[in-house]
């Protein structure tokens, strides 16, 4: 029989003796036993939601007080993010290894000064090469054996940039515009949200307010360079360090707009690839030798344009056949979720978007693959007129895979297809294809306690109840963290979808900011009171 939710009145809860009423039910409840109500719920399960009911309206002002302190230090937790952006943390370049480990020292310490217990995890050495990996950043705060625990995963590190790219603002530098916005690399992806964590426990002890679960935390410094290394301490530690773990919460994400936040269950993956031609023994002028010599470059970008057609479609034949049919049931879905096309737009800056409507849009973003031309190495592109043939040339795409795309399969339906097209050119140079990093899709059951309390927060700190929804990206970490723990994982995000991470003049606004450790704090409060299923 479903169970039909009550209300307690604020009257009721502070009266001596209430009854808690149910159809055909009733118990007589003493305010001094409410104590030990968790122990009347084993046998009376019906009674769940009152109890639940009843400790919200004990926690709602502790989370007023909270609210209230998050305000307070809002222009202390701007400054801890300042000194984070400004620490280059670029992992992909190795002369900036230093920075990268310097950002990880920085968050240690900074967790330590509130009380956690911190280690800075070593991973090695970088595959194929003698430099360090990072360390990952682990730490504790609270081992009560009666409270809930919660992982939260991050990634300190950052994507290259220079003044010259086009940012309006040096981008190492922490800018506060007048309109909120907060514009520096890395403010969005990944340190505002990181650094989110730290103060959401700092703003309870400055409250006086006992934290409500035992937080776990991993944050690591390779996540824009394929997490190397991350995948094997996770699965070592997942019945080790992370083994006290209930849920997982991992804030790296977007919503979907501006204005109305989300809750995200499944992920694409990422199939990286590269496809390397090569020819003459060095770089060749073209005056001497084009037109008498077979150029890598040429036979590069024919391959490259036979992969994807302009609307999208994936040429690959072996790609679409291995995804998961649509239902008309999920099709549905679509519509009800708080997207628009200008939305797109703003975040596209121009209207070149493939379809024109918003169901399409959002199905070509998370349902389906798609894949993505990124760029050429060795080739000239500096501003200016060279007149180089290149003798090296490397290709860089990657498809985005969806369920029930296998990671093997599609690796061999991409070498089999450009070793053809290759072949067909009937090119004397050579070309290998070969994959940079691969990760798996993830879909998660947005029906688990993890979301319930993600939800609730949401609405308590944004006044609106959250979509429900899937990403195009791909956090690979994800999946290793559920199956490693074998816990719900859930995605939170702080930013918004104009945020601009990876692209020039990345930005985080104020209000996501503070709004976002606000959620974070009052998620971890809902954690604490949702029953388990």
């Amino acid at each position: 029989m479903p169970r039909t939710p009550f209300f307690l009145s604020p009257n009721s809860i502070l009266s001596s003796r209430t009854v808690l009423s149910y159809p055909r039910r009733s118990l007589l409840v003493d305010r001094v036993a409410c104590q030990s109500l968790a122990v009347v719920a084993r046998s009376r399960p019906y009674l769940t939601d009152a109890i639940r009911t009843h400790q919200a309206r004990k926690m709602a002002p502790q989370l007023d007080s909270y609210f209230q302190k998050v305000d307070a230090l809002s222009n202390s937790f701007i400054e801890r993010l300042r000194q984070a952006v400004a620490i280059p943390s670029i992992s992909s370049e190795a002369a900036r290894r230093p920075d990268v480990v310097r950002m990880g020292h920085f968050l240690a310490d900074e967790l330590t000064k509130l009380g956690a217990s911190v280690e800075l995890r070593p991973l090695g050495k970088q595959d194929g090469t003698d430099l360090d990996l990072p360390p990952v950043v682990l730490a504790r705060y609270g081992s009560d054996k009666n409270k809930r625990t919660i992982l939260v995963y991050g990634h300190y590190d950052v994507q290259p940039a220079e003044k010259s790219d086009g940012w309006d603002t040096e981008p190492f530098e922490l800018t506060v515009k007048e309109d909120g916005r907060m514009c520096g690399r890395g403010s969005t992806d990944d340190k505002g949200p990181v650094l989110g964590w730290l103060s959401a426990i700092e703003a309870h002890q400055a409250a006086g307010i006992e934290f409500p679960v035992n937080l776990l935390m991993c944050f690591e410094g390779m996540e824009e360079y394929g997490s190397d290394g991350l995948d094997d301490l996770v699965n070592a530690e997942g019945k080790k360090y992370f083994a006290d773990a209930d849920a997982v919460c991992i804030s790296d994400n977007y919503w979907l707009g501006t204005e109305k936040p989300c809750l995200t269950y499944g992920l694409r993956g990422c199939n990286y690839y590269s496809i390397e031609v090569s020819g003459p023994g060095a770089d060749l002028h073209s005056g001497v030798f084009g037109g008498t010599a077979q150029e890598p470059m040429t036979d590069l970008v024919r391959i490259m344009a036979s992969l994807v057609d302009t609307d999208g479609k994936i040429l690959i034949p072996g790609i679409a056949e291995q995804v998961t049919p649509v239902t008309a049931e999920e099709e549905g879905l679509y519509e009800g979720i708080a997207f628009t096309m200008d939305t797109l737009h703003a975040s596209l800056g121009s209207k070149t978007t493939i379809f024109e409507d918003k169901k399409r849009t959002l199905m070509a973003r998370w349902r389906y693959p798609s894949l993505s031309l990124h760029g050429i190495e060795g080739a000239f592109s500096a501003p200016g007129a060279k007149t180089v043939i290149p003798a090296r040339v490397i290709g860089k795409f990657s498809i985005r895979s969806v369920p029930n795309m296998d990671i093997d399969k599609t690796n061999e339906a991409v070498f089999r297809y450009v070793k053809e097209v290759h072949k067909k050119l009937g090119s004397k140079n050579s070309m290998k294809v070969y994959p940079q990093h691969c990760g798996k899709w993830w879909v998660a059951s947005p029906n688990h306690w993890n979301f319930s309390a993600a939800a609730k927060a949401t609405e308590r700190v944004w006044g609106v109840k959250p979509d429900f929804t899937r990403e195009g990206g791909s956090i690979p970490i994800t999946l290793t963290f559920e199956e490693a723990t074998g816990k719900n994982v859930l995605l939170l995000p702080m930013g918004s979808s104009t945020d601009g991470a990876h692209s020039i003049n990345e930005k985080l606004d104020k209000r996501n900011y503070i709004e976002g450790i606000k959620l974070l704090g009052a998620y971890l409060h809902y954690v604490a009171e949702e029953p388990m299923n």
